[in-house]
């Protein structure tokens, strides 16, 4: 406000008594309205292609249902989402997240894509009402996965379920998706493909080399399935500094493990988020345009200084007198010694019935066999920019994303469909930031990405467009609205 602006009026020019609607019924219809009013969504205007799809979507969960979302808001529904979950499991929710609640403030608005009565604040409110909102901590992890199952219901996302991507090509028209389901194989073309597959969408779980020589038995990655009530009076080592090793010991811990000790490498935990200073609209919005110098730097920082599990999940461990959190504390080696494992330490030995590998994921192209013929063809960050001292980081093998989530090509004119399929997954976090998977800036990626999508069919359907403009005889005056003159008096 400059010194010339009116003053604001004492008041707020809003009711904000109002409670609210007092069920999910009545929030439907109050969105239903809002979409109403805005005319939304349009009516599809992007010339059909038989057999082909618009857009085909890999992945249904947060990102997938977002992106599907943004692209109807702007008249393209010729969409389909495939997800290899079950309705009601796409994501980690109910899967390898295991924290109690959300990691993010219950404040953030998150995939509504700037429709307030499509919040998850406004879904509790209808079912719960404004007190227990107030009362609300965080988000609960599976309330969460409800409120996305809903956010799909009534965002009307048409996705096929049960159905796993196996192959990936393309040529010069579009792109083929090789997909086993509950109809068997099948191939889909699509004018363009998002892959919205997630964290580990263009890899899997990071298994340090040394543990992969260790018998299984003795071991389970944080991102798979682990028998919590098979450690039950157990001795139980989890290796990691992050949520995700504090979220999976307070599992061992209450499903009655006897004893879990957090192994952590680094001399002291981390303590300070410093991804959470990145998360102002100008970083959400202007990220993708800094140089690639800026853009690496950014995130080998956050990186680098680690990112802490949140106050209220280390306090679920330490809560547990059985806990205990050793730093400066690397696994140097571990033998089997009858069922059990012997961990020799930075800080002594300790033997141990099971270990869980909280060490997160990696961007492994070898672990995404459908994916070949991209991993074949794209560019990656080590083709045009390394920060010295990490060439053989993982950040090295990011894909170098263009400025519409595209694939580009590493020699050009080889794959020059790749450009035709968006990364809309982790991976993109190098190029592009924390917009593709993260609570607070999924809504300003899907919009985004919507519009580069927009923009690119329509001039491919320039000439078609064109004749279309040509050809429009819809006439605003019919002759009968005016008499012409005889001369001029």
């Amino acid at each position: 406000m400059t010194k010339d602006s009116p003053a604001l009026p004492p008041s707020a020019p809003f009711d904000v008594t109002d409670p609210g609607p007092r069920s999910l019924a009545e929030l439907e219809a109050r969105l239903a309205r809002d979409l109403d009013l805005l005319t939304l969504p349009p009516v599809d205007w992007v010339p059909p292609r038989d057999g082909m799809l618009d857009v085909a979507i890999v992945g249904a969960g947060m990102a997938g249902l977002t992106a599907a979302f943004a692209l109807r808001k702007v008249g393209i529904s010729n969409i389909r989402l495939f997800d290899r979950a079950p309705a009601g499991r796409e994501g980690p929710w109910g899967t390898f997240a295991r924290m109690e609640t959300l990691r993010s403030p219950k404040t953030l608005t998150g995939p509504a894509l700037g429709f307030a009565n499509l919040t998850f604040r406004a879904w509790f409110e209808a079912q719960f009402g404004r007190t227990a909102w107030d009362a609300l901590f965080r988000i609960p992890r599976l309330q969460w996965l409800d409120y996305l199952t809903w956010y799909r219901r009534v965002t009307g996302a048409p996705v096929r379920n049960d159905t796993a991507l196996t192959a990936i090509s393309g040529d010069a028209d579009g792109v083929t998706l090789d997909l086993d389901g509950p109809e068997g194989r099948q191939r889909v073309r699509a004018r363009r493909v998002i892959l919205a597959n997630g964290r580990d969408g263009l890899g899997g779980p990071f298994v340090p080399a040394f543990w992969k020589a260790v018998d299984k038995r003795f071991w389970s990655h944080a991102h798979e399935p682990i028998d919590f009530d098979g450690l039950k009076g157990r001795t139980v080592a989890v290796l990691g500094a992050g949520a995700g090793a504090v979220d999976n010991a307070a599992e061992a811990l209450e499903r009655g493990a006897a004893k879990v000790y957090m192994l952590i490498r680094r001399a002291e935990l981390p303590r300070i988020n410093k991804s959470l200073g990145a998360g102002h609209p100008g970083i959400v919005l202007g990220f993708h345009t800094l140089s690639d110098e800026r853009r690496w730097a950014y995130n080998q920082y956050i990186a680098d200084t680690g990112v802490p599990a949140p106050h209220n999940s280390m306090l679920r461990c330490s809560r547990h007198p059985n806990f205990s959190l050793l730093t400066g504390c690397a696994v140097e080696a571990a033998e089997a010694e009858g069922d059990r494992l012997v961990l020799r330490t930075g800080r002594g030995t300790v033997t141990v019935d099971h270990v869980i590998l909280a060490t997160g994921f990696a961007l492994d192209w070898q672990q995404r066999p459908e994916l070949a013929e991209i991993a074949r063809h794209t560019l990656l960050w080590r083709d045009r920019y390394v920060l010295p001292g990490h060439e053989a980081g993982e950040f090295a093998h990011h894909p170098y994303l263009g400025a519409d989530f595209e694939f580009l090509e590493r020699t050009p004119g080889e794959a020059p469909w790749l450009n035709r399929i968006h990364a809309f997954n982790y991976a993109a976090v190098l190029s592009h930031g924390k917009v593709t998977g993260d609570i607070p800036g999924i809504s300003a990626g899907a919009e985004r990405l919507a519009d580069s999508i927009t923009a690119a069919l329509f001039t491919e359907d320039y000439d078609e467009h064109w004749q279309r403009l040509i050809g429009f005889e819809t006439p605003e005056l019919l002759g009968d609205e005016w008499t012409e003159a005889e001369d001029f008096q």
